[in-house]
C-alpha cells in the first residue's frame, strides 16, 4: 500500500493537472477509442496464445481466452501480477497438468513476457533513438542505490541457496522441470511460435492502445515514441508492488509522456483515458467471468 499511499500523495499536490486532465477527455476522438478498445481486445488474445505456447498439452481454446479475461480482475486482488499467476496456474492443473509443470510453464510464460516487451523496447529505442529522455525518468543518483539494492538482494539469494539445503534442492529440481518443459515446447514449431509470437504481440498491442488514445485526445508525440514511452514505464514499475499496478502506472505513464515531450494535461488525458479503457471498464465483467469460472469448476 506504500506506493499507493505515495502517489494519492503527488495526486493531491497536482490536482490541478488532474482536474484539466479530467476535463479535455470531454474532447476524446470516439473511432480511435473503439480502436483501442479492440487493441485491448485482442491482448487477452495475444495473453492466451502464450499460455498455449507454454504448455505442450493442448487447452481448450475459450476457456483459456476466458480465463485471460478473468484474470485481469484477478491482479486487483494481489501485487504485481499474482493474481494473474494464480489462476493460470489453477486452471493448467484442472486441466489436467501436474502442478510442478504447470509452475515451470507460468515461469515461461512470464520469462518469454519479460523478453519479448525488453526486446520489443530495445528495437524501438534503436529505431527511434531519441525517443526517451531517461534523465526526466531516473535522476543521475538513483543508479547508485538501485545498483547496491539488486546486488544485496542477489546475494541474499544465493547465500540462502548456498546455507538452506533443502531450498537448493527444490530450486534445482523445479530448474530441471522447467528446463525439460522448455525443451519439449520449443521441439514443437507451433508452441514455439505461439509463446514468442504471443509474447512479443501482447506489448505491442498494449503500446498501439495507448497509441490510439493519445490520437483520440490530440496527443503531439510521435506514434513511435508514445509506444517507446509506455514499454519504459511498464518495464519500470515492474517490481512495485501494487495490486494491478493502481497509482504507479499511471504515475509512471504520465512521467514517460511528458519526457518524451508531450504536455502535463494531454499526457494525463491520456493515461487516465487508457486506463478507464484497459483496467476499469472490464473489471467487472471480468470479476463476473472469474466468479463464473470458479463456480464451473475451471479453475
Amino acid at each position: 500500500m506504500v506506493p499507493l499511499l505515495l502517489v494519492t500523495v503527488v495526486a493531491v499536490r497536482h490536482r490541478s493537472v488532474l482536474a484539466e486532465g479530467l476535463a479535455r477527455l470531454r474532447s476524446a476522438e470516439w473511432p480511435w477509442l473503439v480502436a483501442a478498445v479492440g487493441a485491448t481486445c485482442l491482448t487477452w488474445v495475444a495473453a492466451a496464445c502464450t499460455r498455449q505456447g507454454a504448455v505442450v498439452e493442448r487447452l481448450p481454446w475459450r476457456r483459456l481466452l476466458a480465463t485471460q479475461f478473468a484474470a485481469g480482475a484477478a491482479n486487483h486482488l494481489l501485487p504485481t501480477g499474482l493474481g494473474a499467476s494464480a489462476v493460470n496456474l489453477r486452471f493448467l492443473t484442472v486441466c489436467g497438468v501436474p502442478l510442478a509443470r504447470s509452475s515451470a510453464a507460468l515461469a515461461l510464460y512470464l520469462l518469454a513476457e519479460c523478453v519479448g516487451r525488453l526486446s520489443l523496447m530495445a528495437a524501438l529505442l534503436l529505431v527511434f533513438p531519441g525517443a526517451l529522455r531517461f534523465g526526466a525518468l531516473l535522476p543521475e543518483d538513483v543508479f547508485g542505490p538501485l545498483l547496491l539494492a539488486g546486488s544485496a538482494v542477489a546475494l541474499a539469494a544465493t547465500t540462502a541457496l548456498v546455507v538452506v539445503r533443502r531450498l537448493r534442492s527444490a530450486v534445482c529440481g523445479f530448474l530441471r522441470t522447467a528446463l525439460a518443459e522448455a525443451r519439449a515446447v520449443h521441439a514443437r514449431p507451433a508452441r514455439a511460435l505461439a509463446l514468442w509470437g504471443g509474447a512479443l504481440a501482447f506489448p505491442a498491442l498494449q503500446a498501439t492502445a495507448l497509441v490510439l488514445v493519445g490520437r483520440a485526445l490530440g496527443l503531439a508525440v510521435p506514434p513511435g515514441h508514445v509506444a517507446v514511452a509506455y514499454l519504459a514505464a511498464t518495464v519500470a514499475v515492474a517490481l512495485v508492488p501494487t495490486p494491478g499496478g493502481v497509482g504507479s502506472v499511471e504515475a509512471a505513464l504520465v512521467v514517460a509522456l511528458v519526457a518524451a515531450g508531450g504536455p502535463a494535461a494531454v499526457a494525463t488525458a491520456v493515461v487516465l483515458a487508457y486506463r478507464i479503457l484497459t483496467v476499469w471498464l472490464p473489471l467487472v465483467p471480468g470479476a463476473l467471468t472469474l466468479a463464473a469460472l470458479v463456480r464451473m469448476k475451471v479453475i
